[in-house]
């Protein structure tokens, strides 16, 4: 398994709610800006790809180094 610095998961843990809020954006809300009807299944994709995102961030800064 990948073995990470303090200082790096701290910067994996500062830059993963961005990538989660990315994706919510444009799987959800980049859905209004589009010709297409509105699809819950991409909007359902978008949060749990935010959930997931942000569980990871959380779970990466609770973790303590070996």
């Amino acid at each position: 398994m990948l073995e990470l610095s303090t200082r790096q998961r701290a910067v994996l843990v500062d830059k993963l709610p961005d990538v989660a809020n990315l994706g919510v954006g444009a799987l959800v809300f980049g859905q209004f800006l589009g010709e297409r009807t509105f699809s819950r299944s991409m909007a359902l994709i978008g949060l749990g790809l935010w959930f997931l995102l942000i569980g990871v961030a959380l779970w990466l800064a609770r973790r303590e180094d070996r």
